[in-house]
């Protein structure tokens, strides 16, 4: 269940970033409240992984204001006890394997030794990892490769998640099976960001955000886009539609 409202776990004010000559960020804004799992979605430079940087507090921003349960994640210290980021690319240590990076993420939040010992082999149990613990991290298949980084990722139990398109590249199964883990711990009331370039993915989250440019196109529930969309007169309306239409809307 969604967080009540005015409680925002995640708050991304007018966020705004350029590269040089190139703006990834124009004004993004959007809220996460504890309990929520938002979807931002949107085709490729649509600045979905600018945002899940900025949120984390690896990139300055330009204009704007990023909140991690109140506190700056640029500044403020205290919010790496209570956020966990899923980057897309490298997070593991590839010539380790999946139970040496577990223990050494364990080490980075300083975990005592019988509560590492406890979270790792439940995290090894729910991602089923636990018969390739001693496995290195590159010679796990990608899907494998995703749910030790998100093992990695929840060893300090964050209050809120980061995850930046963390089904890109996994296989059908194992994609299932990060959303089933994903709704678990959204249901024991963490936060969850999720950027994506699928569409299809939208209808798993509470909320999505289409993201076109840096700015979002249109956000809501999924079912109340999808039905808004249909009483416009499109019927057996898809997401794939309805991003384009918004593109479509939304150019000069």
């Amino acid at each position: 269940m969604a967080g009540a409202a005015g409680e925002r776990a995640v708050e991304a004010h007018g966020l705004v970033r350029r590269f040089g000559p190139v703006t990834a960020l124009a004004g993004l804004t959007f809220g996460v409240g504890a309990g929520e799992l938002y979807g931002l979605v949107g085709p490729d430079g649509a600045g979905k992984t600018t945002a899940i940087r900025a949120l984390a507090g690896l990139i300055d921003l330009d204009a704007g204001a990023a909140r991690i349960l109140g506190l700056d994640p640029a500044r403020d210290g205290r919010v790496r006890e209570r956020l966990g980021l899923m980057p897309q690319q490298y997070s593991l240590y590839r010539d380790l394997t999946v139970g040496e990076n577990l223990r050494f993420f364990g080490r980075l939040s300083v975990l005592p030794r019988a509560v590492f010992r406890e979270r790792s082999e439940r995290l090894l149990a729910i991602t089923r990892l636990a018969p390739f613990v001693d496995r290195r991290a590159d010679q796990l298949s990608g899907g494998m490769y995703k749910k030790l980084a998100l093992a990695c990722a929840l060893l300090h139990q964050p209050e809120v998640l980061l995850l930046d398109e963390p089904t890109n590249g996994v296989d059908p199964v194992s994609r299932r099976e990060l959303w089933e883990l994903l709704h678990e711990f959204v249901a024991a009331g963490m936060a969850v960001v999720l950027s994506t370039p699928y569409m299809d993915e939208a209808e798993r989250c509470h909320r999505v955000g289409l993201a076109h440019r840096g700015r979002l196109l249109l956000e809501g529930p999924p079912a109340a886009l999808l039905a808004d969309f249909e009483r416009a007169g499109h019927p057996a309306p898809t997401f794939e539609a309805l991003f384009v239409a918004a593109i479509e809307g939304a150019a000069p």
